[in-house]
């Protein structure tokens, strides 16, 4: 009986021998690294190697998923005595072997230019058969706090609560803020109550002493940021007087509303007038010229019609009329009345039978007005 168990414990010793004796990973570095953007890593896989691990060298890097339904992604290889390094598209030229030959027993790779798309699991894996070996780490590729912006929110007179604001637009959080003042006595005022996640700095009641330049740091685990504010509490405005100039103001474009109706309407009236006066005067223009050919035709045709009444014995009384008696010519007719040439003296009466023997020819004259018309 005893020399079975002893036999049974000799294979169990020589088995585990094997098995220590095998393929083995020796990196001691932390499984767990941060790293900013940026930046550069190095995933360390130092492995070593038994006499009984004959078969060809193989090296597998690889992303795995987050989730199980998806494929893991393999980074880089080495195969066959041959590198592989852009196997994987988003990090091709980014990522190497640190040995120039793995075979030494250095499996680790380096990783540049991190961006925070890096960030995960990765796992080395060395076959060698019959030995295989796996390592996982964690990287997580932070990227610290962009450059803060500073501002004041309300108003910034005195008796008033003034809020001072800081904001980052990206980094990885958690974010920290932080305020001082850094001018006059570099400290904070009193009554300044800090928020460092919302990156806030509330400075109730301020009074002028709150003036000066404000500092403020955003800030992770990889990298700080800062931006700078001056505030300038000032004296609440003049409230009455600010009243009192917008009452005036209103006042003024009234008064110059009103004076440019006035010179309208004024205008307006001095037209009306005018052509009111313009109407008044065409009254009295004298009568065209139509109406002076109507009249002198129809003179003409009365004294045609007259001369068969005429006689030797009446023709001496027509001869001896006035010279206003006569049919004024188209010139006389349009010359105004003031303009109108005195009637030349008479001269020597002439007796009808002496006109009768000149061959004169007896007419009938109907006596007229000074504006044309026949009596």
């Amino acid at each position: 009986m005893e020399p079975s168990i002893t036999r049974v414990c000799c294979f169990l010793l020589s088995l585990f021998a094997g098995l220590v004796s095998g393929l083995e990973i020796t990196s001691t570095e932390p499984t767990s690294i941060e790293k900013a953007s940026g930046q550069s890593v190095k995933l360390d896989c130092q492995f070593t190697l038994a006499p009984e691990d004959s078969g060809p060298l193989d090296i597998e890097w690889s992303l795995l998923s987050s989730d199980n339904q998806k494929e893991d992604k393999v980074v880089i290889l080495y195969s066959g005595d041959r590198a592989y390094e852009d196997y994987y598209a988003p990090m091709k030229g980014r990522v190497h072997f640190n040995s120039a030959d793995p075979k030494n027993g250095d499996a680790s790779i380096n990783l540049t230019g991190l961006k925070s798309s890096d960030s995960g699991t990765y796992q080395c894996k060395v076959k060698k058969a019959p030995g295989i070996r796996s390592r996982k780490m964690l990287l997580i590729v932070m990227v610290k706090p962009s450059k803060p912006s500073c501002y004041t929110e309300g108003p910034t007179q005195e008796g008033k609560d003034v809020v001072l604001k800081c904001i980052s637009r990206e980094g990885t959080n958690p974010l920290q803020y932080s305020w001082e003042k850094t001018s006059d006595s570099k400290l904070l005022p009193a009554s300044a109550v800090l928020d460092p996640v919302g990156g806030t700095i509330n400075v109730r009641n301020a009074s002028a002493s709150a003036s000066g330049t404000y500092r403020c740091t955003a800030s992770n685990r990889v990298g700080t940021e800062e931006c700078v504010l001056y505030l300038n509490v000032t004296p609440p405005p003049n409230t009455p007087g600010i009243i009192a100039a917008a009452i005036i103001t209103v006042l003024l474009i009234l008064i110059i509303i009103a004076i440019i109706l006035f010179c309208c309407c004024r205008a307006r009236h001095r037209k009306k007038y005018e052509k009111e006066i313009c109407n008044e005067i065409r009254e009295d223009v004298p009568p065209p010229k139509s109406r002076v050919s109507t009249a002198r035709s129809f003179t003409v045709g009365s004294q045609r019609s007259s001369l068969g009444s005429m006689s030797p014995s009446n023709l001496h009384e027509y001869a001896l009329k006035p010279q206003y008696d006569k049919i004024p010519s188209s010139e006389e007719y349009e010359r105004p009345p003031s303009h109108n040439p005195l009637p030349p003296p008479s001269g020597a009466k002439m007796a009808g039978p002496n006109l009768s023997r000149m061959g004169a020819i007896p007419v009938m004259i109907p006596a007229q007005n000074r504006d044309g018309s026949i009596v």
